[in-house]
């Protein structure tokens, strides 16, 4: 199951440079996770600052 970015995302761009395969980009708002990119990983999750993001 892909990774998915909750609403305590604080959209400081962390997470996009993370990710291998390019699935995260900004959003309306917050960053969001593409599920059909995402390679689940959990490289993005490991370097929130905030635990903003999770297996969904």
């Amino acid at each position: 199951m892909a990774y998915v970015i909750s609403d305590s995302c604080v959209s400081c761009g962390t997470c996009e440079g993370q990710c291998p395969v390019g699935a995260i980009s900004q959003g309306d708002g917050q960053y969001v996770i593409d599920p059909d990119t995402c390679i689940e990983c959990g490289s993005c999750a490991g370097a929130c600052p905030t635990g903003a993001i999770s297996q969904g």
